[in-house]
């Protein structure tokens, strides 16, 4: 499931080193100097902690990609949010 989770790398200039975050898991970053590392540092600490929120009875988060949010208005469409969605 972790695989699916959306990971953005980027050049962090306070820190001096690639910031690497998880849009599903807002509180865990993880730094390092390449942005090779940086991906790749979080993807085990995240399946750590997923593993660790399903022992403890957690749900841990759905992908941001496999989450159904609804229908998103296009231009030119006819199509529109779900009521609970739409203003």
């Amino acid at each position: 499931m972790t695989e699916h989770y959306a990971y953005c790398v980027r050049w962090s200039a306070e820190d001096g080193e690639y910031l690497a975050t998880v849009a599903e898991l807002p509180s865990l970053s993880w730094l390092s100097p390449s942005p090779e590392q940086a991906f790749a540092g979080p993807r085990t600490l995240v399946a750590n902690v997923v593993t660790d929120m399903a022992h403890s009875g957690e749900e841990p988060p759905a992908p941001l990609a496999e989450r159904s949010l609804g229908t998103v208005r296009r231009a030119g469409s006819e199509r529109v949010a779900p009521p609970s969605v739409a203003a």
